[in-house]
């Protein structure tokens, strides 16, 4: 990583108070206040373009503006880089899959969220967003199985707890009939 992904003394205090400043904007969720939030993070993203924090908030800022394409590049930067904590990898992971989704860019998004769930494999959100890449590429019957063991596992439905032995069984295998 460059000195530039690593500002120390005042510059990171300038950054980390600009990135916060940014951040705030971003969440106020109005679209006057997020467009200044994408300014303010483009900003900062050519001042420091090998900050994977900056980067993974750029991204952010387009999503939630449903810029998703010039989302991607920030991404991208941000998982490429050192410095994303646990939180924010798996965060930017699940975003740029989900955007490459809703581009229609299904394979890629497929193998971001598988990559994603190997990594963090306990986060049902991101278990979700693979089942419908899955559906998304013809690959149905693991994206039905993905969200039934899913279901299985996670909901407080007394009825699905009562038989989340049975789904998980028939997820294994949605064709599976006794002769």
């Amino acid at each position: 990583m460059t000195a530039s992904a690593r500002p120390t003394g005042p510059r990171r205090t300038a950054r980390d108070t600009a990135l916060t400043e940014a951040i705030r904007l971003r969440e106020r969720g109005d679209g006057a206040s997020r467009e200044e939030a994408r300014q303010r993070l483009l900003a900062l993203s050519r001042q420091w373009p090998d900050d994977a924090e900056v980067a993974y908030q750029t991204a952010w800022a387009h999503d939630v503006l449903e810029r998703e394409a010039e989302a991607v590049p920030h991404y991208r930067r941000a998982l490429a880089g050192d410095g994303l904590a646990d939180a924010d990898r798996r965060e930017a992971l699940l975003g740029l899959g989900s955007t490459l989704r809703v581009l229609g860019r299904y394979e890629e998004a497929e193998a971001t969220l598988r990559e994603a769930v190997a990594a963090f494999p306990d986060h049902g959100g991101l278990r979700t967003f693979w089942a419908m890449a899955l559906y998304n590429t013809g690959r149905y019957e693991e994206s039905v199985r993905l969200l039934l063991e899913l279901v299985a596992t996670t909901s407080e439905d007394p009825t699905v707890r009562e038989f989340g032995r049975a789904i998980t069984y028939y997820a294994a295998d949605l064709g599976r009939t006794v002769d």
